[in-house]
């Protein structure tokens, strides 16, 4: 098939006119610069009526930005990751899991 001049391109069959004048006029905007701990900046757009949030996500890092260049906020701190046996052991001492372990011994010993 050759790529003729009457191929409609980036819309779908059946769609409106786009455009402002389709959808009405939009409200007023303002840009505000948020600053995440990388030095990135991300300028989201608000509506001059909306609030602005204090922080914001760094659309390049994804960590939380803040609007005071100078003074970002802090990366979240994350855990490494826990096994099972890593909790039991900050719950259990060596000598509780040597107990329970001769406990479990002993039923199946059938001396219990």
């Amino acid at each position: 098939m050759a790529l003729g001049g009457n191929a409609i391109r980036g819309s779908r069959i059946g769609a409106g006119p786009t455009g402002e004048a389709a959808r009405g006029e939009s409200a007023p905007r303002t840009h505000v610069s948020f600053w995440c701990a990388n030095g990135h900046e991300t300028r989201p757009s608000f509506a001059r009526e909306a609030e602005v949030p204090e922080s914001w996500d760094c659309t390049r890092c994804g960590l939380p930005a803040g609007m005071e260049r100078d003074n970002p906020p802090e990366p979240p701190r994350t855990a490494p990751y826990k096994t099972h046996l890593a909790y039991v052991r900050e719950r259990r001492t060596d000598a509780d899991g040597e107990a329970i372990l001769a406990e479990a011994l002993a039923k199946l010993r059938g001396e219990l």
